[in-house]
Formats: C-alpha cells, structure tokens, sequence
C-alpha cells in the first residue's frame, strides 16, 4: 500500500514511449501492483483461519477499497486526477490474483 501511494503521490509518471505504449504499460502497473496487493491482503487475511469463501470475499473488498482511495488520493496531487476506468483496471488485477489462486487451489486440493 505504501508503494501504491507513493507512485500515486507523484506528479507525472509519463514515460518517453510513444503515447500508446505509454497508457499500455501504465495500465499493466495498475493491474499488477493491485494483483500483489491482492496477494498481501489474501496472506493476511488467511492468518486468521476463516472459511475460504470469507477469505476471498474479504481480499477482494479490501483491495477495492484501496483502489478508490487511490483514485481518490490522486484527486490531491497536482497533474493528477482520480479516475473510475483506472479502478476498472485494478479490479481486473485483483480478479485475476483470485481466479488463478481458485485455480490453483482447486487443481492440487481436490
């Protein structure tokens, strides 16, 4: 998370690639950094012992959470704007940490 809001802090974060390649890449950040996210919020939350279904409904909550106060954080930092498509982004991040994990635990624990 402090990752996250670090970069979100950051004015600019343009790259010198071409315009296109440019949103590509940064949209690939968006989904990565909330797919380990998503990752950290599963490790802990399964410290605890609930039942598998909380633990997934838990990580994927809490991650979404952090992804609006994200956009929400970025609202505050000058040349920055918040937006509702980049928390599109980052679900499609968390969506995919929990359907390989689902995939994984169905494959070797069945």
């Amino acid at each position: 998370m402090g990752v996250i809001f670090y970069f979100s802090s950051q004015p600019d974060l343009k790259s010198d690639l071409p315009t296109a390649w440019d949103l590509v890449f940064r949209k690939i950040a968006h989904m990565s950094e909330f797919f380990v996210l998503a990752y950290f919020f599963f490790r802990a939350v399964r410290e605890y012992r609930p039942t598998w279904i909380f633990t997934l409904l838990t990580t994927f909550i809490m991650s979404e959470v952090y992804a609006g106060f994200d956009e929400f954080h970025q609202t505050f930092t000058r040349g920055r704007s918040g937006n509702i498509y980049d928390v599109g982004i980052d679900t499609i991040g968390i969506t995919a940490y929990i359907i390989l994990l689902y995939m994984y635990r169905r494959k070797y624990f069945l």
